[in-house]
């Protein structure tokens, strides 16, 4: 896979009320293939969605470089063609709607390119299949769930036919029905399209599901690697206020009291499978 995404020494200040300069990101170095599933971590004022924001040029660096397929994001010339790159999904899908008609909505970026009606309509539809939602083109977007709300911004950015999708806490206004509509999602264009999925998310369990985890804390990346490498680290994470999945914290619990289970399990079925190998069975 293609380098597609690097940070290169990345900070980032802003400015307070009181005139003082407040460092928010400092060092971060940070590589992303074309093609692959990301997922940023870290509790509340860690600097992830600052770096978010970088991804697509919507802040740029107060030090070091960003990358997005080789431009660089303090390259003015360059920064209309990094955002139709790197497309940015918010928290609340209600602050991206614009429009009153689910296409209508989907067609605004598209427009806004300039696009011809013929290709908008080919766009607004692939875009709406690709996430489930071509049955409620027409529908009024007030009317659907936050599951299918997140559905149709995705779409939104879809259509303009991004390289990666950043997604910053999509699914935490939502209820356990449409986090697994807007994952699933997120996943089926990873793994069909190839679309680079960057996930920042406070569900452990959603971060399982990547195949790269960094960890912020203080404005900076602590910890990365494979999900098994990253929640192995049970107290290195909970140091800086992560939870690990149910799972994980399970059997880390049950290590302490010398159970000898293996320390990178992350869901249910490793975990029963892992009783079962000692010997342990009748868990349903």
């Amino acid at each position: 896979m293609d380098n597609f995404i690097k940070c290169e020494n990345l900070s980032y200040k802003y400015i307070t009320d009181e005139e003082l300069v407040a460092d928010v990101l400092s060092g971060i170095n940070l590589d992303i293939s074309k093609g692959e599933f990301v997922a940023l971590l870290g509790h509340n004022g860690s600097g992830k969605s600052t770096l978010a924001k970088h991804l697509n040029a919507l802040v740029l660096p107060c030090g070091g470089k960003v990358f997005v397929g080789g431009m660089d994001t303090l390259d003015e010339s360059m920064l209309i063609e990094i955002r139709r790159l790197v497309g940015l999904v918010l928290q609340n899908p209600d602050n991206q709607i614009v429009a009153t008609i689910v296409e209508e909505d989907v067609a605004f970026a598209p427009e806004n390119l300039g696009l011809d009606s013929a290709e908008i309509r080919q766009r607004v539809d692939s875009a709406l299949k690709a996430v489930g939602m071509y049955e409620y083109k027409d529908a009024a977007p007030f009317k659907l769930s936050g599951g299918q709300k997140q559905r149709i911004a995705i779409a939104g950015i879809l259509a303009m036919q991004p390289t990666c999708i950043v997604l910053d806490e999509p699914t935490a206004m939502l209820d356990p029905k449409g986090r697994r509509e807007v994952i699933e999602t997120l996943q089926q264009l990873n793994s069909e399209k190839g679309t680079t999925i960057v996930l920042i998310t406070h569900y452990m369990e959603e971060a399982v599901l990547a195949k790269t985890v960094y960890c912020m804390d203080k404005g900076k990346i602590v910890l990365s690697g494979s999900p098994k490498e990253v929640f192995s680290q049970v107290e290195k994470l909970k140091s800086i206020k992560l939870d690990v999945p149910q799972a994980t914290d399970l059997c880390y619990l049950l290590n302490k009291q010398g159970a000898g289970l293996p320390d990178d399990i992350l869901t249910a079925d490793e975990f029963i499978e892992a009783l079962e190998k000692k010997g342990i069975r009748g868990i349903k």
